[in-house]
């Protein structure tokens, strides 16, 4: 038999599916049947599993130890890795994610994450800790490419990653991109439209002026910031649709290519001008909300920039 007292986290779930994270070997057939025999209770009261948990509420579960073996809490990570805090309150942290750097683990398993890095500052902080959250652990709301850096936002509640998760696929948040290319657009702002489509076996991009059954449209704003000595230039980038590799694919296509990049970009230059990891930084977040934020409203209108890019010291 369990008793568990619903935290913060875990409100507003369906209880089979807070049931299932907590307990894994629990299936939807086996919840249904406990259920039925009153083996499942709400504050001592018969429930269903579509019930809706509230905060403080005490659910009860009577069933066999072998059943409710709960899974095991991550183990404090030495391995993970410092991380650059550009802004934090109770509910989200700003990281300032360095090129080199994953965010999450890969198909290779091991190494060093960000989100192991987040998670293991806030374990640090005592603000996290998994052995009192049944099915919830801070999480990254965006990611951004291995060798890109940039801001990367992390929920440190459920409530703030349902929130971020819908903001961000309404375009309620706006990021901005800065990179470095070889050589100057003919025109010093526009928008680009193009298709893409994905070689999965190749981890690579192909762009096309042609519609087909299966790439899909891309479309990339910029506008020109800079251009240094060396005839190279320092480009703002928005991106209307967020596909893989859109930015160091698209502007390789139309003939400016991202320095440094060594998927897209031109191996030679990059070798002699000397840049080590693909010149691109999400440099900038603005939050501009138009539907109800809850318990993030406190951040509409607010903006963050990370000012020290190392490639924009080229541009000076």
């Amino acid at each position: 038999m369990r008793r568990i007292t619903v935290g913060r986290n875990s409100a507003g779930q369906r209880l089979d599916r807070f049931l299932q994270k907590s307990f894994p070997a629990l299936t939807q057939g086996k919840i249904r049947s406990l259920l039925r025999k009153k083996d499942i209770k709400i504050n001592g009261k018969r429930t269903d599993a579509d019930h809706r948990l509230t905060e403080g509420e005490e659910v009860t579960v009577y069933a066999p130890d072998e059943l409710l073996g709960q899974k095991p809490a991550p183990a404090h990570d030495a391995k993970a890795p410092n991380i650059r805090v550009l802004y934090e309150d109770e509910n989200i942290l700003l990281a300032d994610k360095q090129p080199g750097l994953l965010v999450h683990e890969d198909s290779g398993g091991g190494g060093e994450t960000l989100i192991a890095g987040i998670q293991r500052y806030l374990m640090d902080k005592g603000e996290y800790r998994p052995e009192d959250e049944m099915c919830f652990a801070p999480a990254l709301c965006n990611r951004i490419d291995r060798n890109t850096g940039g801001i990367v936002i992390a929920a440190k509640n459920a409530e703030s990653l349902r929130i971020l998760n819908q903001k961000i696929r309404d375009r309620e948040l706006t990021k901005l991109y800065l990179c470095a290319v070889n050589g100057v657009p003919e025109k010093r702002s526009g928008t680009l439209t193009a298709y893409l489509y994905k070689n999965e076996s190749e981890n690579r991009v192909i762009i096309s002026e042609r519609k087909t059954p299966e790439n899909r449209t891309i479309v990339t704003k910029y506008r020109v910031l800079a251009v240094n000595s060396e005839g190279d230039s320092l480009l703002e980038v928005d991106l209307v649709t967020g596909r893989t590799h859109q930015i160091r694919a698209h502007m390789a296509y139309i003939g400016h290519p991202l320095l440094g990049d060594g998927k897209y970009g031109i191996n030679r230059v990059n070798k002699e001008k000397g840049y080590k990891y693909q010149a691109l930084y999400s440099y900038k977040l603005k939050f501009s909300f138009t539907t109800d934020a809850g318990c993030l409203a406190y951040l509409d209108g607010r903006e963050f920039e990370v000012t020290d890019v190392w490639f924009r010291e080229r541009f000076q």
